[in-house]
């Protein structure tokens, strides 16, 4: 192992967006007994904080590959095509229409039940986002395509937040 590898050789899996979240944790269980600082309390200040140096490498690449959100920005990035969220806002026509009904109805929920089925809604789009986004990346290498779908579900994560809070004040 070395610092430098990616998150998917450091975890020895394959990199793909289609991953085992069992698999997943199981590794990283793994991966923190191999390097707990505890271990190496016999062998020095140095040898503690490379150890905890790894921990916490272990644990960032856990945390980021353990959201599929955050493990396809993940992919993009490594195959050369990164998110740039904050520079590239372009989306598709119908996407942003979308976007604005679903505003435009969560303005106009007058109750808990409007929203909630709203949120039901939003929520079999996201899935069918995420299940179009593994197949970009896993089936079809189209990278570039799976940028694009990663900011739109990005925009879908907000506004599922957006929902459940007025959910929360709705139901205070």
């Amino acid at each position: 192992m070395k610092l430098t590898d990616d998150d998917f050789t450091l975890f020895g899996l394959p990199p793909q967006q289609r991953l085992d979240r069992a698999t997943l944790d199981a590794r990283r269980r793994e991966l923190q007994a191999q390097v707990h600082p505890d271990r190496f309390a016999s062998e020095g200040a140095a040898a503690q904080r490379l150890a905890m140096q790894w921990a916490v490498r272990v644990n960032e690449a856990w945390q980021r590959l353990k959201d599929p959100l955050s493990r396809a920005a993940y992919l993009c990035q490594l195959r050369g095509v990164p998110i740039a969220a904050e520079d590239n806002t372009a989306m598709p026509r119908e996407f942003l229409l979308q976007q604005m009904a679903w505003r435009e109805a969560l303005d106009d929920a007058a109750d808990a039940a409007a929203v909630q089925a709203l949120d039901d809604t939003v929520a079999r789009e996201e899935r069918a986002l995420h299940q179009r986004l593994q197949a970009l990346l896993d089936e079809q290498g189209d990278t570039a395509a799976a940028a694009g779908q990663v900011r739109a579900l990005m925009f879908v994560t907000r506004f599922r937040e957006a929902l459940a809070q007025r959910l929360d004040r709705l139901h205070a």
